[in-house]
C-alpha cells in the first residue's frame, strides 16, 4: 500500500498503528509527513466490519441501519462495497466505491428494488447517503496527494494530546468542502476528529471514539457524523472488524454487486 493514502472520510472511517519514535521525530517537524505516517500505520491489505448506524434527528428519535463494509487494495487505488442489511426498506442496496490516487472516486448504487445501478455524479457527492449523515463524498479515500497541508498548532481532544492540520483541496481535486481541520493523536497517530467546512461555515463534524489496537492497527470502533446545518448525526459502531482477509478483486464490481 502507498504511503500516499487516504485522509479519513466514513467509511472512513478508521485510525492507525504503532508508536515509530524515529519517525514520529521526522513527522513532528512537516504537517504532511504527519498525515502520511498517520495513514502509514492503518495500512493493509484489505477490511471487513459490520456496522451499525444510529441516525438521530433534529428532534431526537432515532433509527437503525445495519450495512457491511469490505476494502480491497492499496488506499487511493482501493475499492469498496458498502451494502445495507437492515432495515427491510433499504436491504440489499450497494454501493460500489473505485478510488482512484489522482482524481474523484467512481460510484454505483445498486437498488434491487427496481434491479436498477446508478452512477452517483460528481456534483451528487454531497449529498446524504441514505438517510445518513454521511455524504456520498465522506465514503471515498481521501488520498494525501490530493491536498495540501498546513500545522495550526496543537490541542488536547478527550484527554490526548494532538496536532490540530489543515487540509485544503488541490485545484484538481473536486470536493463539496472549502478546507478541512484534522485532529490527529500524538501518541498513536490515530484519528481524533475532523472538521469539514464550506468556506467559514462547519459543515459535518466527524469524531472518534472507542479507540482499539485491532491487529497492530489502532482504529476507532465507533464514529460519529454530525451534520451541523441539519442538526443531526450518525453513529457508526463497528463489529466484526477484520484486517487481511483474503478477497478477490472480482467481488468488486457492478457484476458481482448485483448478483448478491
Amino acid at each position: 500500500m502507498s504511503s500516499r493514502r487516504r485522509l479519513c472520510g466514513a467509511a472512513v472511517l478508521l485510525a492507525c498503528g504503532v508508536a515509530v519514535p524515529a519517525v514520529r521525530l521526522r513527522a513532528a517537524d512537516n504537517a504532511r509527513e504527519i498525515v502520511q505516517e498517520a495513514e502509514r500505520r492503518s495500512e493493509s491489505k484489505s477490511q471487513r466490519y459490520e456496522g451499525l448506524l444510529q441516525v438521530f434527528d433534529g428532534k431526537g428519535k432515532v433509527s437503525d441501519k445495519r450495512w457491511t463494509y469490505d476494502r480491497i487494495g492499496a488506499h487511493g487505488q482501493s475499492k469498496t462495497v458498502l451494502r445495507f442489511t437492515a432495515p427491510a426498506e433499504v436491504k440489499g442496496v450497494a454501493l460500489l466505491v473505485v478510488n482512484h490516487p489522482d482524481r474523484a472516486s467512481d460510484q454505483w448504487m445498486w437498488r434491487p428494488a427496481i434491479e436498477r445501478d446508478q452512477r452517483i455524479a460528481l456534483q451528487d457527492r454531497s449529498t446524504r447517503f441514505f438517510g445518513t449523515d454521511f455524504s456520498f463524498e465522506d465514503l471515498e479515500e481521501r488520498d494525501v496527494s490530493q491536498f495540501d497541508y498546513r500545522l495550526r498548532g496543537d490541542e488536547t481532544v478527550d484527554g490526548a494530546a494532538c496536532w490540530r492540520i489543515e487540509s485544503t483541496p488541490k485545484e484538481s481535486k473536486s470536493s463539496q468542502y472549502t478546507r478541512s481541520l484534522v485532529w490527529i493523536r500524538k501518541d498513536n497517530y490515530a484519528f481524533a476528529r475532523i472538521e469539514n467546512f464550506v468556506k467559514d461555515q462547519v459543515v459535518r463534524r466527524l469524531v472518534y471514539s472507542d479507540l482499539q489496537d485491532v491487529q497492530g492497527i489502532w482504529t476507532a470502533r465507533q464514529l460519529e457524523m454530525t451534520d451541523v446545518r441539519r442538526g443531526s448525526r450518525t453513529r457508526l459502531s463497528l463489529d466484526k472488524l477484520s484486517y487481511n482477509l483474503p478477497m478477490k478483486d472480482e467481488d468488486f464490481t457492478l457484476q458481482a454487486i448485483r448478483r448478491r
